[in-house]
């Protein structure tokens, strides 16, 4: 049997690790959150509402915007208890984009949850929970190499530790 090491390194059994997968996957939506919040934080000021080159396309601002309001957009198509308010793309700040992620992330942690407890179904989702789970970090860690690179052809690059620092999921984990 495959043997597994808990967060502080104690050896667990592949059978122990199975009935703490439900917490894993949470987990891992919520570092997701962090490393969002965590590229947020560390961009320039002046990247936020920076015309794009050639006047084309999404700011960063209008980029964060829509990674939150796509998550909406499954929380309402999931019939979910809370569904919180959009971001306006072209007025949201940092801070608001902040309060904004932290509030989807939370609304999502329990339509997945629920579907992790349950039959494992997400309505308006194909096919299961942890293929919604693994679209919604894939969307976020696509947006997150968007803004990266065009905060870097605005002139305004994140610093490099951040850069790496998006990928210390264990440093940012639960």
């Amino acid at each position: 049997m495959p043997k597994f090491t808990d967060p502080n390194g104690a050896a667990v059994s592949s059978q122990s690790f199975r009935n703490q997968i439900p917490v894993a996957l949470l987990n891992a939506f919520n570092t997701n959150n962090r490393i969002n919040q965590y590229l947020i934080d560390n961009l320039p000021k002046a990247a936020w509402t920076a015309k794009t080159p050639g006047g084309k396309g999404r700011t960063i601002a209008a980029i964060v915007a829509h990674m939150h309001n796509v998550r909406v957009m499954w929380l309402k198509a999931s019939k979910a208890a809370v569904i919180p308010d959009q971001l306006d793309r072209l007025t949201v700040t940092p801070a608001q984009a902040l309060r904004g992620l932290e509030s989807s992330r939370e609304a999502l942690s329990t339509v997945i949850g629920r579907a992790l407890a349950g039959d494992g179904r997400i309505r308006g989702f194909r096919p299961d929970v942890a293929g919604f789970l693994g679209y919604l970090i894939a969307h976020d860690a696509h947006h997150r190499g968007q803004i990266t690179m065009l905060a870097r052809q605005l002139g305004h690059p994140l610093p490099q530790k951040a850069v790496f620092g998006m990928w210390e999921w264990g440093s940012r984990g639960a």
